[in-house]
């Protein structure tokens, strides 16, 4: 081989640090880096700059300068019914969700004891890879059954069914009309699906039909969202109406039960019962585990076709572990005794408006609440709804404010849950609290 003269090699050399340098002076120095990342604003990746951070802080604070304690996470010991122990206190409860008085009920928790022994606490992995259980199909047969649905399909958040259904049935193509007041997890599955989403006024029939002779001839799909009973007024769409509308404009109606199911009708089989109309008419039923049923998790009843859709592709189903042991052993429990103790509803239906009844006699604002077991008390601000909750809660009664911007701030609340355990004399002593506190905080 020909040795390279000194010359050349020194020109090789040469080139390569040239190369080299401006390799060097293309990249970003460490000092150039360091400024570049710190033309980041903070807020773009410190949380306690974040925007929800910050509200929450302020809330916190301003109730701290007024001498407000925060009524929120409370701690209660044992199950929470009609009664409760709060700090060791007894208190009357109208925080929770136990219509039916069935979450500490013997049979519900008998049936979830034997569940856990028969088949642990969870089936460890989705129903599609892990397998079905007897007590999965046990409970979508017998919800299939309480709405007269071909089949039902249980999911482990009642949040996520419907986030998950309708994120999932819809498209970008598609139109879904809710009522204003929908629950923020219609909001969430109608904007996750892509649809045009429009909400009507609330109750408000008239504006929904409005919006249909506008709207769907330029749609496919188009899907109409309501609910039972409206978990912040207490009141309830017209169901028959409703069915006359979607079959006249080709819609699907879909109605979530979460707070009608053992509330509404004569054994507590909800909004379709209470209009003595035939539940199959409704396209899609939507339900959570988690009030009357005394368990955890939500569901869908419908046709065939429709609940082998959600099945075989629903993200939030097919993702997801299927329902535990005790949670659906502990739902289909209270199903069983809410049809063998019909009682129980017409109880919850009587307290909830006598409760109305007593509220009218004080002159309390309690909206269009058709007192069966949601009752709001609309008081006016956020700072006044938490004032009189405190109050309340001095005297014995638990009741949560509903604030802004769950509701308009001149629409701030406290809501009263009914259960059927409330009797008589707690109504009387709440009242007599309600009295006392009006003495010192009118308004």
């Amino acid at each position: 081989m020909r040795r390279i003269s000194g010359q050349i090699k020194d020109q090789l050399i040469q080139k390569a640090l040239q190369r080299r340098m401006q390799q060097i002076d293309a990249a970003p120095s460490a000092a150039a880096a360091a400024a570049s990342a710190n033309a980041i604003p903070p807020e773009f990746y410190d949380f306690a700059l974040q925007p929800g951070y910050q509200q929450v802080r302020l809330m916190r604070e301003g109730g701290q300068k007024l001498g407000v304690d925060s009524p929120f996470f409370l701690v209660h010991e044992g199950s929470a019914s009609a009664h409760s122990r709060i700090d060791g206190h007894e208190v009357l409860n109208y925080a929770s969700y136990n219509y039916l008085d069935l979450a500490a009920h013997p049979r519900v928790r008998e049936a979830a004891q034997a569940a856990i022994a028969a088949y642990g606490t969870t089936v460890s992995a989705s129903r599609i890879v892990a397998g079905e259980r007897p007590f999965h199909r046990e409970l979508e047969r017998s919800l299939a059954a309480l709405y007269e649905a071909d089949d039902a399909l249980a999911m482990v958040s009642g949040h996520a069914t419907n986030v998950s259904a309708i994120g999932h049935l819809l498209g970008p193509r598609d139109l879904i009309l809710h009522d204003e007041y929908a629950h923020n997890s219609i909001v969430l599955g109608s904007t996750l699906s892509g649809a045009q989403r429009v909400p009507f006024t609330h109750n408000d029939l008239d504006a929904l039909e409005a919006l249909l002779r506008e709207r769907r001839t330029k749609a496919e799909r188009t899907l109409i969202v309501v609910e039972g009973i409206y978990s912040m007024d207490g009141d309830f769409p017209d169901l028959p109406r409703l069915l006359e509308i979607k079959q006249r404009h080709h819609a699907w109606l879909m109605v979530d039960e979460a707070h009608g199911l053992g509330v509404l009708g004569s054994t507590g089989h909800g909004l379709a019962e209470h209009f003595c109309v035939d539940p199959r008419e409704v396209d899609i039923w939507m339900g959570t585990l988690s009030k009357t049923l005394s368990s955890c998790g939500g569901f869908i009843a419908g046709s065939q076709a429709l609940i082998d859709n959600l099945r075989f592709l629903a993200p939030g189903f097919l993702y997801s572990v299927g329902l535990a042991p005790p949670l659906a052993a502990a739902a289909q429990a209270a199903l069983e005794v809410m049809r063998e103790e019909p009682e129980r509803v017409a109880r919850l239906q009587a307290v909830g408006h006598e409760f109305v009844a007593r509220a009218t006699a004080l002159k309390l604002d309690t909206g269009t609440s058709s007192g069966h077991a949601v009752v709001p008390w609309i008081v006016g601000g956020s700072l006044h709804a938490v004032r009189l909750s405190a109050l309340l809660l001095q005297e014995g009664v638990n009741v949560q404010p509903i604030l802004y911007p769950a509701v308009p701030e001149k629409r701030a609340r406290l809501r009263f849950f009914m259960s059927s355990a409330h009797s008589e004399t707690d109504l009387e002593r709440t009242f007599e609290a309600i009295s006392r506190v009006l003495k010192t905080h009118p308004g």
